[in-house]
């Protein structure tokens, strides 16, 4: 059974390509909700594939397959705008969990978009449209890193968020920046939006995890 035939067993309306060239054209259409792409395809490779897809703009998560295990072409891929990487041999469960790991994501970050465009808590009000964030009235000065740590926050408001998924989800792969990292950020956040930085009411710390938004 091939892969496109599992998938569409599993119950996904699943399109294939056979070279390329047509996976490029049907990549860039951009009416999918994830492409998976193998690295090694006929009359080309999927890593330059991946390159014009992000650049002509489609944000379409992308999850790659490829025989090579070497770190550097993890780094590569990921580097080039994709979302997920998986090394074969690999199991068809593991597929199935991260293919449905990138819906969840893409649902999440499409519901968010065509969410309200603003968002008030106490004395911060956010434009997202505007990425502007103003606190009694005056404009603060974020930097578009803690802009958008602060938008992830806001979207997962009341969730336990470990150190290691705001590594993933607001740096990225290609950043691989420490834990510290995330911790400078938060404080950062805090002396900017609260109102006593000292002890924290809107972004709290979760002992053992992370941190947690109750705006």
């Amino acid at each position: 059974m091939t892969l496109t035939d599992r998938l569409a067993a599993e119950g996904f309306d699943v399109e294939s390509a056979i070279d390329a060239s047509s996976g490029l054209t049907q990549a860039s259409s951009g009416n999918f909700d994830v492409i998976v792409l193998d690295v090694m395809l006929p009359g080309g490779n999927g890593f330059d594939i991946c390159r014009t897809v992000r650049q002509r703009g489609v944000q379409t998560p992308i999850l790659m397959l490829t025989a090579r295990g070497q770190v550097v072409d993890r780094v590569v891929g990921l580097k080039l705008g994709a979302d997920d990487y998986l090394v074969k041999p690999f199991e068809m469960a593991e597929l199935l969990a991260r293919v449905e790991a990138l819906l969840r994501r893409s649902a999440s970050t499409t519901a968010a978009a065509t969410a309200n465009d603003t968002h008030r808590f106490g004395d911060v009000a956010i434009d997202f449209r505007r990425a502007e964030v103003t606190k009694n009235g005056a404009i603060l000065d974020l930097s578009a890193r803690e802009f958008k740590l602060l938008r992830y926050f806001v979207e997962h408001r009341g969730a336990a968020l470990s150190r290691d998924e705001l590594l993933n989800e607001v740096w990225g792969y290609n950043a691989m920046p420490s834990t510290r990292t995330v911790d400078v950020h938060i404080a950062w956040l805090r002396q900017k939006i609260e109102d006593n930085p000292r002890h924290p009411q809107l972004i709290l710390t979760v002992h053992g995890l992370g941190y947690k938004f109750a705006g």
